[in-house]
């Protein structure tokens, strides 16, 4: 079976710190697949891996074919990276900013074409960013600025979206706005979507699938009504929580510990 996104034993060292160790995972065209896992298991370094961005041992494969025989700009392509952290020049416009997601497209020493910039302005036209274009991304809130950041990697026109954290700096009504674009983006263009996320139950709402990363491994995989139990989250995140499972969602409660004040 092909699949659209897969790593075969993927391992990163880091001087001499085993950051991931024979990590295996394949994702199907159109899923979504969160990685969670406490901080430090080596979730954002799997999505720079599965990226092409970092070195790795083992394999990652995109549409059955190897990573390592595609050039960086044909990796572009195919794969759209989100970081938690993009660099979003204050002084660019909004059109401006999207349109360098068609830099894979462009070649060397040559400018966009009328389709890099029809690409672009479909990406503004989807994520309702029509009336920012003349804006500069400094005067822009956070949820704004996430929106544009998303049209950007829209832009690339790339299959399989990588996301780093999309929502960490978001409060919770822009978090859901992004996490429901996402999904939705998904079903229409049928995105294979690979994202981290700390928030076990957004994650338990949005995501098909749950790839459960501790110490570099993979512990857990499967589905979030699978995945996520309080044994589990006890084992791996060290906390106390309820979960509750409603209709195919689950959604994971810190449990406050009872605190005893001495006189």
């Amino acid at each position: 079976m092909s699949y659209a996104l897969e790593a075969r034993a993927v391992s990163v060292t880091a001087g001499r710190h085993l950051i991931l160790s024979g990590v295996d995972v394949a994702v199907t065209q159109g899923e979504w697949v969160a990685i969670i896992g406490p901080n430090g298991a080596g979730k954002t370094t799997l999505l720079r891996a599965l990226a092409g961005i970092i070195a790795f041992a083992g394999q990652v494969l995109i549409d059955g074919r190897p990573a390592v025989m595609s050039t960086r700009r044909e990796m572009a392509r195919q794969i759209a990276l989100v970081p938690q952290r993009p660099e979003t020049p204050h002084e660019l416009t909004v059109a401006e900013y999207v349109l360098l997601g068609r830099t894979p497209h462009i070649g060397y020493f040559a400018t966009e074409t009328r389709a890099d910039r029809l690409a672009a302005e479909r990406a503004i036209a989807r994520l309702g960013l029509r009336q920012f274009t003349a804006r500069v991304l400094g005067s822009l809130s956070g949820g704004e600025l996430q929106r544009v950041v998303l049209a950007r990697a829209l832009a690339q026109e790339a299959s399989i979206l990588l996301l780093d954290e999309p929502t960490s700096a978001l409060d919770l009504g822009h978090q859901q706005q992004v996490l429901e674009l996402v999904d939705r983006l998904r079903r229409e263009s049928k995105l294979t979507v690979v994202s981290t996320m700390h928030d076990l139950s957004l994650a338990g709402q949005y995501a098909d699938r749950l790839l459960l990363l501790d110490g570099g491994k993979v512990v857990v995989d499967g589905a979030p009504t699978d995945v996520l139990s309080e044994g589990i989250v006890a084992a791996h995140y060290g906390a106390d929580v309820q979960v509750i499972k409603d209709n195919g969602s689950v959604f994971v409660l810190p449990r406050r510990k009872e605190v005893r004040w001495v006189r």
